[in-house]
């Protein structure tokens, strides 16, 4: 009698807290406003480079980086021998970028081109809209909106 009465009480707690933690989730996804950025000419763009980057020339392609108008916060990854930066579009667009950079330094280097099948997708790239944490969210929104 006394196990069916713990066991009773366990599948109650796990039932409630479930339900606790379900209701917090709806209420965020409702509540959750979309990011409202101030700076929407700026945009994100990289640059591959065909051949190893050591330290020196980490420093060199950053030093470059940051010389070129409209370009910021540029980050230099060695162990990918990728270049990721932001740029002012209202400034300079990303093939003046990687043209500038290439004549500032001797670089086997390609710029990144987003195919325009992702360019054109309204949701994030990396979030498939077939799952189901996209459709539950999507849904939750509808109901409450």
């Amino acid at each position: 009698m006394k196990i069916h009465k713990s066991i009773k009480i366990a599948a109650i707690s796990i039932v409630s807290i479930f339900l606790i933690l379900f209701t917090v989730l709806v209420v965020h996804i409702v509540t959750a406003k979309p990011v409202q950025y101030d700076n929407a000419t700026m945009q994100i763009s990289r640059i591959d480079f065909k051949e190893p980057i050591d330290s020196l020339k980490a420093k060199e392609i950053h030093r470059n980086m940051k010389s070129i108008a409209g370009v910021k916060n540029p980050k230099v990854f060695p162990e990918k021998n990728v270049v990721v930066y932001y740029h002012d579009i209202k400034t300079v667009n990303s093939e003046q970028v990687f043209a500038q950079l290439m004549a500032k330094g001797n670089y086997k280097a390609e710029r990144l081109v987003i195919p325009v099948d992702i360019a054109s997708k309204g949701v994030c790239p990396v979030m498939d809209e077939s799952s189901f944490k996209y459709k539950f969210s999507r849904g939750i929104k509808r109901i409450f909106n």
